[in-house]
């Protein structure tokens, strides 16, 4: 491997990490486009496609992509932006007077082609949000008129409401996507420009009107009051309108009530955080998407610990399989835990108690809680008390005494062995293995929060 290959393998595993640290645009808008060009000595140089993107992640996001690098290489390192194809080019601070955008580009917006209703992965926590989209797409201004989804980052807005864009687009109707900062720039930026009218016949004459992250209104008076006179001439004419945001409108602070009353006269839905087999079927999805074979043991394994949003799914999946490059090693469960080390200790703590993992543990092997408490000797008890040791072990915070006492009073050492017998075994038994995944998304499932 050359060392070009090298520092490219070490600074996709980054972006993995990357894209869970940092939120989805800085990471679409700053990091998506670099390459690893040369590693060494503790110089790692990061290939950028201009001067702005250097110069912005030199002032902002330089000590964490230096972290990141020195967790991921084991030595200290110190980054150096260069931009692409140009190694001889000494890099040159950009011109800062940036031109602000007409109100006349992008009229005909060009939607992220992967993101459209058959890439969506539907699942328990979003059909009603999937469905709701589709239909506007195929009959717009008449089901539902506005559409709002709600959810926390990461969970799919942007890729629905993108979805009934490329649908939409593709029935020729004359669509403005555009999210709510976007359209608050171009409302100053005529404003200044003295052309309103401009800016008016621009959204008032689209078909359909993509509004994303609508919270970013909150507060700005002047153009809440915009927005709302462009949804009423719009709504009017039975033309569609979808917007999201990460709140419900009667949540969303400073909005004013009349336009928060519009927003409320169509379908409000929301979409909640996948649970065990959706995840599972997007990292299938997306590792179809890349081209790689890999197995459902090692989706599993990476499912039951990002649980948060479908966007750390996809980095922990690109930062499994960029670490899995790095070290030349085919995938394997232990590799993933030890790539997702970070991630699973920043997961949000589960409410899991011993009781909980015993009850499980005994449900599964279709044994009493007494029988694993007692001195029984048999093979499946023996085997389920040895995965009931290192499944309270593993998670949660129970000393190994602690861990025996709960157990029929087993000692420190006897838990130890236990706890390594299972985690070695996990590797070369398939059987048990798939049990143990088994006992974790049940005990997840039964120790979920009510509404999740």
């Amino acid at each position: 491997m050359t060392e070009k290959q090298s520092a490219q393998h070490v600074w996709e595993a980054a972006l993995g990490e990357l894209q869970l640290q940092v939120n989805k645009s800085n990471y679409h808008t700053w990091l998506k486009g670099t390459t690893g060009l040369n590693s060494q000595d503790g110089q790692f140089i990061i290939g950028v496609p201009n001067t702005f993107v250097a110069e912005y992640l030199d002032r902002n996001q330089r000590s964490l992509i230096e972290k990141v690098l020195t967790d991921l290489t084991q030595q200290e390192m110190r980054v150096q932006f260069q931009i692409h194809d140009s190694p001889a080019k000494t890099l040159v601070r950009p011109d800062n007077r940036i031109k602000p955008v007409s109100p006349h580009q992008a009229r005909m917006p060009l939607f992220n082609p992967k993101y459209t209703f058959d890439s969506f992965v539907v699942g328990n926590g979003n059909q009603l949000a999937f469905a709701a989209a589709h239909g506007i797409a195929e009959n717009p201004g008449h089901s539902y008129n506005p559409l709002f989804i709600h959810a926390g980052p990461g969970l799919g807005k942007t890729h629905l409401l993108q979805s009934i864009g490329n649908l939409a687009q593709a029935h020729d109707m004359k669509v403005i996507y555009v999210s709510a900062e976007q359209y608050t720039n171009e409302l100053m930026t005529a404003l200044r420009e003295k052309k309103m009218e401009d800016f008016r016949g621009k959204y008032r004459n689209a078909d359909m009107l993509l509004v994303d992250d609508i919270q970013f209104f909150s507060g700005k008076e002047q153009t809440g009051e915009s927005f709302f006179h462009t949804f009423n001439e719009l709504h009017n004419s039975s033309r569609q309108i979808a917007v999201t945001s990460d709140q419900r409108p009667k949540d969303i602070p400073s909005l004013p009530e009349r336009l928060r009353s519009r927003l409320e006269w169509g379908l409000v839905t929301d979409i909640q955080p996948p649970d065990f087999k959706t995840r599972l079927a997007i990292l299938q999805n997306k590792a179809d998407e890349k081209g790689i074979d890999v197995s459902v043991d090692i989706l599993e394994v990476i499912a039951l610990q990002v649980q948060q949003n479908i966007r750390a799914l996809e980095g922990a999946l690109n930062r499994v399989i960029a670490y899995a490059k790095l070290i030349k090693t085919g995938l394997t469960p232990e590799l993933v835990n030890q790539a997702l080390r970070d991630v699973a200790a920043n997961e949000e703590k589960k409410t899991v108690t011993p009781l909980l993992i015993i009850e499980a543990v005994v449900n599964s092997f279709q044994l009493t809680p007494t029988d694993l408490k007692s001195r029984k000797k048999d093979e499946a008890t023996v085997l389920a008390r040895q995965v009931a040791m290192y499944l309270i072990r593993q998670e949660t915070d129970c000393s190994l005494d602690e861990v025996g006492k709960e157990l029929g009073g087993r000692s420190p050492a006897t838990v130890s062995y236990s706890y390594q017998k299972i985690a070695t075994s996990l590797n070369d038994c398939p059987s048990l293995q798939r049990k143990v995944f088994d006992i974790q998304q049940r005990l997840y499932t039964v120790s979920a929060p009510a509404g999740r």
